[in-house]
Formats: C-alpha cells, sequence, structure tokens
C-alpha cells in the first residue's frame, strides 16, 4: 500500500484533495490511502492561515471529502465549505485521520477509515485513544476503523544515545502545544523547562538489538494496536540503520 502521510487539510480544498485522491488511485488502483489532519498553528502561520476551531473544521471537511468520494453530484452547505459539484465517478480511496487528543480520535472514530498517532505513549493509545475511536464509531453507529500507531525505532542498545538522538530530532514537537498538551494528558508531562523526560522518551521510541526491537513491535501489536507504521530514529550512522531497519521489518 501507499500512503500519503498526513495532509495538512488547511492547505487544500475538499474537492482538490478528492482529485488528487482519485489520480492516485488510477495509477494504483486499491493501494493508495489518504491521511489528513489539521496540523498547527505555528506551521500554518507560514501560509497565513489562522487555526480557528480546527476540529469543528475538520469536521465538515471530513463531511465534504465523503460526500464527494461518492461521485456524482455532490452538496454540503455548512460554517466553512459550500460546495455544489459533479464528480465523474466515484473514489474508493481509504480515508484516514490524524488524532491526538480524544475528540480527535472520536472524529476519526465517526467519519474515517482509520486514526493515525504520532509521538503518542504506548498506553494513552491503547486506554485515551482506543476507548475514544470507539465513542465516536457507536456515535455514527459503524464498526470501529483501525488505530494505526506511529512508533519511531532506534536501532542500537545504547539508550542513553537513543534519548539524546531523540531530544534532538524531535524537539519540535514539545514546543507545539497540541503535544504539549497531549503528553500532560497521558501523564508524561514536559518538565518545567519544556524538555522532554526520560520516561516520556522511553515510552515513546523503541530501541535494542533486532530481536529486542522485533519483540517490542509484536507486543503493541498484541497490545491491541491494528498497525504500525514504522520511523526511522536514526543515531549514529543513518544509511546503514535505515537498512537494517528495512530488513528487519521486512523480515516480520
Amino acid at each position: 500500500r501507499m500512503s500519503s502521510g498526513i495532509v495538512p487539510a488547511f492547505t487544500r480544498h475538499p474537492l482538490g484533495l478528492v482529485g488528487q485522491a482519485a489520480v492516485l488511485d488510477d495509477l494504483a488502483p486499491g493501494r493508495v490511502r489518504i491521511g489528513v489532519g489539521t496540523s498547527h498553528g505555528p506551521s500554518m502561520a507560514a501560509y497565513g492561515l489562522d487555526l480557528d476551531r480546527p476540529l469543528d473544521w475538520l469536521d465538515e471537511y471530513l463531511r465534504v471529502v465523503r460526500a464527494a468520494m461518492q461521485g456524482g453530484r455532490a452538496t454540503f452547505d455548512g460554517r466553512w465549505f459550500s460546495i455544489d459539484a459533479t464528480l465523474p465517478a466515484a473514489t474508493d480511496v481509504p480515508l484516514l485521520v490524524s488524532a491526538l487528543r480524544p475528540r480527535a480520535w472520536e472524529l476519526a472514530g465517526e467519519l474515517s477509515d482509520g486514526g493515525i498517532s504520532w509521538l503518542c505513549p504506548i498506553d494513552y493509545l491503547t486506554g485515551e485513544a482506543q476507548a475514544a475511536l470507539r465513542r465516536g464509531a457507536e456515535r455514527a453507529g459503524r464498526a470501529t476503523p483501525p488505530l494505526i500507531a506511529h512508533v519511531p525505532v532506534a536501532l542500537t542498545t545504547d539508550r542513553a544515545a537513543v534519548r539524546a538522538a531523540a531530544s534532538t530530532q524531535l524537539a519540535t514537537y514539545r514546543r507545539l502545544p497540541f503535544y504539549a498538551r497531549m503528553f500532560a494528558a497521558a501523564g508524561y508531562p514536559l518538565t518545567d523547562d519544556g524538555e522532554f523526560t526520560d520516561g516520556l522518551l522511553d515510552h515513546l521510541v523503541i530501541s535494542g538489538s533486532d530481536d529486542e526491537i522485533a519483540r517490542q513491535l509484536a507486543e503493541r501489536l498484541d497490545l491491541g494496536l491494528d498497525e504500525l507504521i514504522v520511523a526511522h530514529l536514526p543515531v549514529a550512522d543513518a544509511a546503514a540503520e535505515e537498512r537494517r531497519l528495512m530488513a528487519l521489518v521486512g523480515s516480520l
């Protein structure tokens, strides 16, 4: 399968996103997945955009996308979007939604084909996130979509080196309010200086020998996560580590 990752929805009109998804699906039928999310205020400020009520906005956005993907005439009249369009054909592409806090996970459960996390502690995902995903699905009278978890992986047994690399490479996220609030809600607040704690990094990043990494990935699936997206966290030799990680994941 091929995934877009998370497209910042504020940068694309929903009809434009559906058109792009349709083109990709023509090129690789049945293999494409589209992910969308609200992004963050500082990131969208570069576009001159203001994230006003981002989840309410995303709710409308997803409903427009869903209507447009059916093909034929699509109409919607809401607070942010008003469309009346005729599309040539249905677009059968799974629609994924990024989520951090419970309300976002509920929205994913209600309107998406899967919720995607990034930098969420495992116990937060198997507790708060999964429960909220189920609530959203139940409200819509539909089956609970899968919870897809990003997992940073470092190929080294040197835990101090892992923490140092993670602190540097993931520093952006400790400065984003959405993440800081999620870390606190998960029971791993940042320090008074706004830094990651060792406990938080140990819950976010898998590391160890190849066998230890394989075991930890399997454990996360056994805990109830439906799918893992493995992200490489370089520590020393990035190219060599990436090759090892690809071989490891390919062997599982």
